[in-house]
């Protein structure tokens, strides 16, 4: 199996064979308790192979296996990773250096791990070039312009003069890109490359990289726990599940007849564009090396489990050529349906009575002002979404509805009564009534606390419970949220960032709020997750009448959840109105062009 292709000039493409994974496992060092075992994988020349799964399933061990390189406390204990016939596993240490990055190069979820903060763009370039071997000094630096060119950045001498922190996240990204490309390597691991970049920066992102990789004959292994973003850009895609594959298939198989219970339930967990979903998440969640259940893995939580399920492991077996399932009863449990789990869009005609409302709202970072003219109003019981690009000013404007930025102008009125710029300045039943649930729940816990500090704080700030009656309602709080009566005296270092979100938004509810403000919750969270809080905050809605400002820049999510949204560019509203007739009728090209741009699955 090899290829060659022709792509700009300036690059010369080598013959590749390919990449083949036999019988991968990797274990706790010292004990024997799997990470993942069993992972037979190939990685064709210019194929893109999506690697997705829930957090805990083992997609980055499984990628970063690739450049013989296991996190400490964990051992590569078995298998093969076989290179054009070399098994990198095999090699000398002092091969493996110089294949990594040069041979199978790796791209970070964080691209601003794999770039020296100290150091000019250029010259990064220029110096990767020469630790490599690559080119002459003379021409190091045309290499390094033309890179940048092909990942879509300026080649300029500006641009080479800027530091990291000086780019935008899309622009470090393709950096990152940039420099992975740059030795020509035969293979390429991206570990979760778009998470948190907005839906333009993210599709830029994701058509260099398959651009680049069909053209130089570059097999990929792109891990991520978002299936719409694999719909979209993956020729094959494997499913993991507590460390072993549960699917395996051509894209559009798994998206049209995904066969394991598993993928079918992430794939119910993911709102569509173009129709409102019940999102819901999967009960239970990842077993943890050394707890997962006897037999097939998924047992504990899946609707379709016999006993036969929990006696032995089901092997991987073909189903249809070329797509391969673990499980024993994929010929009983029917097809599945895309369209399962669809409602109605929200009424734009129902009635609303406002709570609050915003009118010519100016904000300023001292002397520049970042947000102009912007208003809107909020519906008891009603959910409106703040869309955009990044800077597009989405959070300013939470932040300052919330009164944690205090520079702008305008009016914010709650319940017609005009509010304070500062949250300090306003009374304590104000604050108390207007939430904030901040983006990154692993910032916005005291990690000193325990959950039940945590959550029954604002009830004693405000005075609603104190003593037993506190406790009480902390664990109500904790079963609304679904979190287990064992979680009370967790500090949130034990909990994962789903559960960490599912405190902060009870640490919130404790409040009895009646406006919540979510920044971006869900950004960084599995598909099943999402789902499950989506399902949570519509619950709230629906039970307490709770209004919501939402800001996030998934508009497939805002079809689900919202009743109106607001399309912000450059701190401006674009298009406003009831979310079915801004996403199925947009007037303005660039409402458009972020639907254009959106990852979608249907």
């Amino acid at each position: 199996m090899s290829t060659a292709t022709t792509p700009d000039a300036g690059h010369q493409v080598r013959k590749t064979e390919g990449l083949i994974i036999e019988d991968l496992g990797v274990s706790l060092t010292g004990k024997d308790v799997d990470i993942v075992e069993d992972i037979d994988l190939v990685l064709r020349p210019g194929e893109v192979v999506g690697l997705v799964g829930e957090s805990g399933s083992g997609k980055t061990t499984v990628g970063t296996s690739l450049l013989n390189y296991a996190r400490a406390g964990a051992t590569i204990s078995a298998g093969k990773v076989l290179l054009e016939g070399r098994d990198v596993l095999q090699l000398p240490w002092k091969e493996v250096r110089k294949l990594r990055g040069e041979e199978i190069a790796y791209v970070p979820q964080d691209p601003a791990s794999a770039l020296n903060p100290s150091i000019r763009i250029g010259k990064q370039l220029v110096e990767l070039q020469q630790l490599r071997g690559i080119g002459t000094s003379e021409s190091r630096l045309q290499a390094a312009r033309d890179g940048l060119a092909e990942v879509g950045l300026p080649n300029d001498d500006e641009f080479l003069r800027r530091y990291a922190h000086q780019l935008s996240g899309g622009q470090v990204q393709r950096v990152a890109l940039a420099m992975a490309f740059l030795p020509k390597p035969k293979v390429l691991v991206l570990d979760e490359p778009t998470t948190g970049l907005d839906v333009t920066t993210q599709k830029m992102v994701l058509d260099t990289m398959a651009e680049l990789c069909r053209t130089y004959g570059v097999s990929a292994l792109y891990v991520t726990h978002d299936l719409a973003v694999i719909a979209n850009i993956a020729d094959r895609v494997a499913v993991m599940y507590a460390g072993q594959i549960a699917e395996l298939g051509p894209r559009d198989t798994i998206f049209a007849n995904p066969s394991h219970p598993y993928t079918r339930a992430l794939l119910d967990s993911i709102p569509h564009l173009s129709q409102a979903r019940a999102l819901k998440g999967i009960p239970g969640r990842t077993p943890s090396p050394g707890r997962r259940p006897d037999g097939c893995r998924f047992n504990d939580r899946c609707a379709f489990a016999i006993d036969e399920c929990r006696q032995g492991v089901p092997a991987l077996r073909e189903v249809a050529p070329d797509h391969q399932v673990r499980c024993i009863r994929v010929e009983e449990i029917g097809t599945w349906d895309i369209n399962r789990g669809t409602v109605p869009d929200a009424d734009p005609d129902r009635k609303r009575e406002v709570i609050m409302a915003v009118d010519g709202l100016n904000v300023f970072y001292g002397r520049k002002q970042v947000v102009h003219d912007v208003t809107f109003d909020l519906a008891k019981g009603e959910v409106v979404a703040l869309v955009g690009e990044s800077g597009s000013g989405k959070t300013t404007i939470s932040r300052s509805v919330g009164g944690l930025h205090k520079e702008w102008t305008g009016s914010l009125t709650f319940e017609g009564r005009e509010l304070a710029r500062s949250a300090r300045q306003r009374s304590a039943e104000d604050r108390r009534r207007i939430q904030y649930i901040f983006q990154n729940p692993y910032l916005s816990l005291n990690p000193r606390l325990t959950i039940e500090q945590i959550i029954k704080r604002p009830m004693e700030l405000f005075g609603l419970a104190k003593g037993k009656a506190a406790t009480e309602r902390v664990l109500e709080l904790m079963e609304q949220v679904a979190l287990g009566p064992q979680m009370l005296h967790y500090q949130a270092s034990r909990l994962s960032g789903g559960e960490r979100q599912r405190v902060a938004i009870a640490r919130a509810l404790a409040a009895e709020p009646d406006v919540m403000i979510c920044d971006e919750i869900t950004s960084a969270l599995d598909v099943s997750v999402q789902g499950s809080i989506v399902a949570l905050l519509e619950g709230l809605r629906v039970e307490r009448g709770i209004s919501m400002l939402f800001v996030t820049h998934n508009l497939a999510l805002v079809r689900s959840i919202a009743t109106r949204v607001e399309i912000l560019q450059a701190g401006k509203v674009v298009e406003a109105g009831p979310v079915v007739t801004v996403m199925e009728t947009p007037s303005q090209e660039y409402t458009k062009k972020l639907l254009a741009n959106s990852p979608s699955i249907d």
